[in-house]
């Protein structure tokens, strides 16, 4: 049998604490302390209404307040705010003896019950210059000044701000289902919403982003800059015998392979119609390579048969693939298989050529000569069909034709780029430009179409900064580009935008290739 020890009755119930015996209940004492508590309240009330009058208009008369907690309990849903109740109106008595309290108009955030009062303010105090209009506005009243510096701020903010205005919150809770539903409406549709978008002339939307090859800046001058076809890639090449390829994501655009042709400095490489091979040129050799990116696979083209060139330098990829377009010496073109590796036939012009361009179906080629004229030949039958001379050129540079067939750029020596329709180049032995884009002030060396044929890139690689860009539906130059602190784009070789507009970007001589989001167009 167990031995059991048996606690005093103050142990047994925990801690030890000081026991008392209940005195007797009084009625008289206890009437004459609750008339002495009542007494003091009263007074303190007296001496402190204002906290009274404060708590009151806070949260309402106490009754007030228990009464509309409780009907919220009882018909409002679990984790309904106290701040929805009050705009939603719900804290209604049930019995309706009572009328319910009407909600507090919000004031501004700049109101203050201070600058009311009617008080003479001198104006002529430094800080307060800015707000005088006239001499005899030295002083000016308190309420005055305060709209004064009201319309100031808004004038500086572009309009009043949302904390400053009292029917902000309001309108927002009205808009919010309206909000869902336009962003359901974009979910369903996607791009097809954001392409019908016209894009507008005078500012242009963009945002400048890291360099497309900032993870592998070329050593030297970059000659080359172009978007792959299909892929969100981005190619650059240039004189330090390199050619390389970076994923765009416009935060840190990655390297993905770089390729060191060796003796080898790039003046022009390009990718394929397809996208699987880039095609690259040097300055003096005959030479050209094919990189193979699917096989990882680089090959020398030594000879090509049929092919009376000193050099290989200038080419364009045709439109229909498979076929390269060589500018040679003397004023020729040569047309070139990659299968075979040979010229299947050349065209002749009366002096150098400075530039081709292909029409939208690729039947056509536009050449312009190096003494202002435009030839325009047909690919199948290796003809002539029309020629004509670039208004006002006294040398030509360059040439761009849109991707729409609408459009045809001819760059000139001094900087003037003339602006064609392309069904009047196709018929007319004269035709007329439809604008002379004349603010270039060195030579045109560069000219690009965007995808979407509603911007045209031109730009010189004489000067710094000298690029500008066409609206082409008003036929106007946006205002905005180039425009910065500190020089951004130095002497461009060459222009691209990616398949979709998206992106911008550019090669310099720095070996840097600039990259631009253009904030109009939605997709890569």
């Amino acid at each position: 049998m167990e031995d059991v020890i048996k606690l005093p009755a103050s142990e047994e119930r925990g801690p030890a604490k000081k026991r008392t015996r209940p005195a007797r209940f009084d009625p008289a004492e206890e009437e004459q302390q609750r008339r002495t508590h009542v007494k003091r309240l009263a007074a303190l009330g007296e001496q402190d209404g204002s906290v009274k009058l404060l708590e009151e208009l806070v949260f309402g008369a106490e009754d007030e307040l228990l009464g509309r907690l409780v009907e919220q309990e009882d018909e409002q849903p679990a984790g309904t705010s106290l701040v929805e109740d009050a705009d939603d109106g719900s804290g209604d008595s049930e019995d309706g003896d009572e009328a319910p309290l009407p909600p507090a108009s919000r004031a501004a955030v700049w109101v203050d019950e201070d600058d009311e009062r009617e008080e003479e303010v001198d104006m002529t105090h430094r800080y307060r210059r800015d707000l005088v209009r006239g001499e005899a506005e030295s002083t000016m009243t308190n309420q005055k000044l305060q709209q004064r510096m009201r319309e100031q701020f808004q004038k500086a903010m572009g309009g009043a701000p949302s904390w400053a205005d009292s029917n902000k919150k309001k309108k927002k809770d009205d808009d919010e289902e309206e909000d869902e539903e336009d962003e359901e409406l974009m979910r369903r549709t996607g791009n097809f919403v954001a392409s019908s978008d016209r894009l507008p002339s005078g500012i242009l939307r963009m945002k400048k982003c890291l360099h497309a090859n900032s993870s592998r800046p070329s050593e030297d001058r970059l000659t080359t800059v172009q978007f792959h076809p299909s892929a969100q890639v981005v190619m650059t090449a240039g004189l330090d015998q390199s050619v390389s390829l970076f994923q765009v994501d416009g935060k840190t655009n990655p390297k993905i392979q770089s390729i060191h042709l060796e003796r080898f400095p790039i003046h022009r490489a390009q990718f394929s119609r397809d996208g699987d091979t880039v095609i690259a040129t040097s300055l003096k050799n005959k030479m050209f390579y094919l990189y193979d990116m699917m096989e990882g696979r680089v090959t020398p083209v030594h000879t090509v048969r049929g092919l009376n060139e000193a050099r290989v330098k200038e080419f364009s990829v045709c439109p229909e693939g498979g076929a390269l377009l060589l500018t040679g010496t003397n004023g020729y073109l040569h047309l070139l298989t990659l299968k075979t590796k040979e010229v299947v036939s050349s065209m002749k012009l009366n002096a150098d050529v400075v530039g081709v361009a292909f029409s939208r179906d690729g039947s056509k080629v536009f050449a312009n000569s190096e003494d202002g004229e435009v030839y325009v030949w047909d690919m199948r039958s290796s003809r002539c069909v029309n020629r004509f001379t670039d208004e006002g050129c006294v040398k030509g540079t360059a040439i761009a034709a849109s991707p729409n067939g609408q459009y045809l750029a001819c760059g000139s020596e001094s900087g003037v780029v003339n602006i064609y329709s392309q069904e009047a180049c196709l018929n007319s032995a004269n035709p007329k430009p439809l604008k002379s884009v004349m603010n270039l002030l060195t030579s045109a060396t560069s000219m690009t179409f965007n995808p979407s044929s509603e911007i045209l890139a031109i730009a010189s690689r004489a000067e710094d900064e000298a690029i500008r860009m066409v609206h082409m539906s008003s036929l106007t130059v946006f205002s905005n580009f180039p425009v910065s602190k500190r020089k951004i784009i130095y002497r461009t070789s060459c222009m691209a935008f990616s398949p979709h507009s998206g992106f911008f970007s550019l090669a310099n001589n720095k070996g840097h290739a600039p990259l631009f989001r253009l904030l109009h167009y939605k997709d890569f």
